[in-house]
């Protein structure tokens, strides 16, 4: 019985190389285990070109980590053709589950938006081609859905008949944008904002998606869940997005955690060698 399920959390996007973990890295990772969190993807974006194997290094020393490759869209600006062929012989290390987080990002404007797109599209080619799917990061600007309509845009066309899905990291837009994905392969993410007070039309979209259709995640260091906004979010605290989600399907925190940690395992293809996991034992 559901109810009786023992917590299983799967944390499919934490950003754990950061230095904010620098000092106590190993104790915020021993916090996530004993919290019953089984799985956590290292997401090796880190700051861009020089640190694109900062996941890999700790998918390699820990059992339950998994990895991500890619260049997040506020470095875009600083990519060469170097960093791409190094991204390809990263893409081949046996822990890499996905190519990510890449994607457009009109809040920060960190890079031009023309750059952002033109990484983005050579991204989803090599991601492609290494048979990967990818992990995306969109943020539109304060005023406008501008970023959600030019990345589903250019995901329609160079990614959405391959077969690979991805995962719409830190979903922040509306319903028809979360649909729109859906209807592309992808998984929708939830992370910590779900619990915050403005954040209705993230809350809706959870509602409206199917539920084995949705992960968890941190974004760790980033975006603490109440009760623990405004300190550092760690991958233990993916049991707040859990509860959240559980109260808004009216499920228990146990279930949401087990059908989030069983989509992950499904999607990305590693059921089976986690298959007393993936049915609670």
């Amino acid at each position: 019985m559901a109810e009786d399920r023992r917590l299983i959390l799967v944390d499919s996007h934490a950003h754990l190389e950061m230095e904010h973990f620098g000092a106590d890295r190993e104790q915020v990772i021993s916090r996530a285990r004993e919290a019953g969190v089984e799985s956590i993807v290292a997401i090796g974006s880190g700051t861009g070109p020089g640190s694109l194997d900062c996941g890999i290094r700790l998918a390699d020393k820990y059992e339950f980590i998994y990895a991500t490759i890619g260049i997040h869209p506020h470095e875009a600006k600083l990519a060469t053709d170097g960093d791409f062929e190094e991204l390809s012989l990263l893409a081949t290390k046996p822990k890499v589950i996905a190519w990510g987080e890449i994607g457009l990002d009109y809040f920060y404007d960190h890079s031009p938006r023309d750059v952002q797109k033109q990484i983005f599209v050579r991204q989803l080619e090599l991601a492609r081609a290494a048979k990967l799917p990818v992990v995306i990061h969109c943020r539109p600007s304060e005023d406008s859905d501008n970023a959600w309509q030019d990345c589903l845009s250019l995901l329609e066309q160079h990614w959405r008949n391959n077969g690979l899905g991805g995962v719409l990291h830190c979903f922040t837009g509306k319903w028809p944008h979360a649909k729109r994905a859906l209807d592309f392969g992808f998984m929708v993410s939830f992370a910590g904002n779900i619990t915050f007070p403005k954040a209705q039309q993230i809350r809706e979209a959870a509602t409206q998606a199917p539920l084995d259709r949705m992960l968890i995640e941190t974004d760790s260091p980033f975006l603490a869940p109440v009760p623990h906004r405004g300190k550092r979010n760690e991958p233990a605290f993916v049991k707040e997005v859990a509860r959240q989600l559980g109260e808004l399907r009216g499920i228990s925190t146990e279930e949401a955690g087990f059908q989030t940690a069983s989509n992950f395992y499904n999607f990305f293809k590693l059921a089976e060698s986690n298959k007393d996991k993936v049915l609670g034992r």
